[in-house]
């Protein structure tokens, strides 16, 4: 009988406790007004240049300027040098963000802390850093024209080591992240199963962090899609050879406003359908959330 007691008890401090929770989840759902106030206004910032370019936009004109010689090179060249600055950045931003996360090498975190200066540096001060290190006069580019006869600055592959330089660290910080969280019971598995470090790392740890494999690469495409200081510092602004969307759009301001307005648009719906694929497929967060 005792026990009737007891359990009554338990069932009403139970019965007190949900309507506590139920009021946590209203006050997480309902900003107060000092918190709303701002951030309506911080959404209005973002949002309002964003509808001014939308309304703006040469609608009528849109095909016709998208299919113009010019816009037309400047695409091109724009998607072979993304691709291009993406697939070099995977070749060398993968091995690296193991040293980073893998790793017991000396200075670790000095390395960490040189991948994420492109962050935070300039893009004019990294095109003049590379001008300084790959120019005909820099201290790689001297001796690399004088061996090859090979130039960088102010030539497509130029282009391609602008983009290297400023988009590389998104793809190493995403895939050191998730070689950190892994679980490394699977790789250690594969080791006493007699598998070499290659192998292991080729056929358990890639394949596991292929999903941040290839959201840092779309973010590393994306990034090299959008660079505009670095390269008009090192490349220059050569129509067909170093002229990109983003240089394509500032030449145009200068000639053409409805040109640099289409370019835009066209940046935008990629910078769009890269955030809204990262957030759906990669980083499952879903729509919903």
């Amino acid at each position: 009988m005792p026990a009737g007691p007891r359990g009554a008890e338990g069932a009403r401090r139970r019965r007190v406790r949900r309507p506590v929770t139920a009021r946590r989840g209203r006050s997480a759902t309902a900003p107060p007004w000092p918190v709303l106030v701002p951030a309506g206004l911080a959404i209005l910032f973002l949002a309002l240049p964003l509808l001014g370019l939308l309304v703006r936009a040469p609608w009528s004109r849109f095909w016709e300027v998208l299919t113009s010689p010019t816009s037309l090179a400047a695409l091109r060249l724009s998607l072979v040098t993304g691709l291009a600055s993406t697939v070099v950045a995977v070749l060398l931003g993968v091995p690296l963000a193991w040293l980073l996360a893998r790793s017991t090498v000396p200075g670790r975190r000095f390395l960490r802390a040189l991948v994420t200066v492109p962050l935070v540096l300039p893009p004019v001060v990294g095109g003049i850093a590379l001008l300084l290190a790959f120019g005909r006069r820099g201290i790689v580019g001297q001796p690399l024209e004088a061996l090859t006869g090979i130039t960088l600055p102010f030539t497509t592959p130029g282009v391609v080591v602008a983009q290297v330089f400023v988009a590389m660290p998104f793809l190493v910080i995403t895939v050191e992240g998730a070689l950190r969280g892994l679980d490394g019971k699977l790789e250690e598995a594969a080791v006493t199963l007699g598998a070499s470090r290659v192998e292991v790392f080729r056929r358990v740890t890639v394949p596991l962090v292929a999903p941040s494999l290839v959201a840092g690469a779309v973010l590393t495409f994306a990034r090299a899609l959008g660079e505009f200081g670095a390269t008009i510092t090192f490349a220059g602004n050569l129509e067909g050879v170093t002229q990109t969307l983003p240089l394509a759009v500032y030449t145009g301001l200068e000639g053409d406003p409805s040109e640099a307005v289409v370019l835009s648009l066209v940046l935008l719906a990629v910078s769009v359908l890269v955030l809204v694929g990262l957030r759906d497929r990669w980083l499952g967060t879903g729509a919903s959330a």
